[in-house]
């Protein structure tokens, strides 16, 4: 997956479990759990054997860490999905229902919706494909909406601006003859490359290059990065299934299918 916003460097919550052991090896056995130490009470010298209980603890069941940094894990992991299941329930209107920008692969009536997040710049959204072609081929209720998100800088707003412009000029099949020339171009975008891939995609380059700068296409690649941050998209591609589960990452055909089967 092509990472958007860094993850949380790992000292940190090293020190987070370091400090919430030692506060919670400082309380008497016999203190309720729901009150926290208050560690600007303690002395220096009691601060000292703090400490050494916490060295001496580490040192002779290592575990200790392992579980704590593992059980804070999982919690941030629950906290996550419960995140991302609120958000889905939030916008499962928009992304169930495609806006009149939307391109689609498969039936466009189908009762099953995947909406893909991807970057045409982004090499695992470009390995990902095909395999969206055959499970759109094979399965007649499948719906996959595609939302460009231009996240990796000038090249891929570039290529996005083009794409939407297509869709404008010409529609579903405009968009897919421009997304298969920029989906497989090795070469640097430019505006002049990109009119160069109109022109063998049979479209008006002149007209593209100049809604590319456009109020709508601006419009609409906005409302598609709004709605990627809304549900805390963090890399492409990502994969929304049916507004019920989020799955990030280049994942494969057996995978996609699973998910797909498993959210109908």
């Amino acid at each position: 997956m092509t990472s958007i916003s860094p993850r949380l460097p790992r000292p940190r919550l090293l020190h987070a479990v370091l400090a919430a052991g030692a506060m919670a090896m400082a309380m008497p056995a016999n203190a309720p759990r729901a009150v926290a130490a208050d560690t600007t009470s303690f002395t220096p010298a009691q601060r000292q054997e703090i400490v050494g209980i916490m060295r001496d603890a580490l040192k002779n069941d290592p575990t200790i860490l392992s579980d704590a940094i593992a059980a804070l894990r999982s919690s941030a992991n629950a906290a996550q999905q419960n995140a991302a299941r609120s958000a889905l329930e939030s916008h499962r209107s928009d992304l169930l229902t495609p806006n009149a920008s939307d391109a689609i692969l498969g039936t466009a009536t189908a009762r099953t919706t995947v909406v893909e997040f991807y970057d045409p710049r982004c090499p695992y959204c470009r390995k990902v494909l095909p395999d969206l072609d055959r499970l759109t081929h094979e399965d007649h209720d499948l719906r996959i909406i595609e939302k460009v998100i231009p996240v990796l800088g000038q090249g891929s707003l570039i290529t996005s601006q083009a794409l939407v412009a297509a869709f404008i000029q010409g529609g579903q099949d405009a968009y897919f003859r421009m997304q298969r020339a920029i989906m497989s171009d090795s070469t640097a975008p430019t505006v002049e490359r990109m009119r160069a891939l109109a022109t063998q995609s049979g479209l008006n380059a002149t007209t593209l290059a100049t809604d590319m700068n456009g109020p709508k296409v601006t419009a609409i690649l906005q409302a598609n990065m709004d709605l990627a941050r809304a549900i805390g998209l963090d890399g492409t591609p990502t994969f929304v299934f049916n507004a019920r589960q989020i799955i990030p990452g280049a994942v494969d055909y057996d995978d996609l299918k699973k998910a797909i089967a498993q959210n109908r």
